[in-house]
């Protein structure tokens, strides 16, 4: 009895699983398996998130931008009494 088949109708998904088959030693199957598998991981881990975590990862993103040592006190803008300056 053979294998089931699979055909992708992919011209960069083939040249993907040729060129990492040839730098990996694997067949394109095991790669192909292990992809996916990879990806159902990352789709249920991203079920599983609340929807803030949406918020907070974007707030991390953005926060990366920032120049270390950067704070948001704006001490700046008053003086020691508090009152603008």
């Amino acid at each position: 009895m053979s294998e089931p088949q699979l055909s992708v109708r992919s011209t960069k998904a083939r040249d993907l699983a040729h060129a990492l088959a040839k730098r990996t030693g694997q067949p394109i199957n095991k790669l192909v398996e292990l992809a996916l598998e990879r990806y159902d991981v990352e789709l249920r881990q991203q079920s599983n998130l609340h929807p803030l975590d949406a918020v907070w990862e974007l707030a991390a993103e953005g926060r990366r931008s920032v120049p270390a040592g950067t704070t948001s006190a704006h001490d700046d803008l008053y003086d020691e009494n508090g009152l603008p300056k």
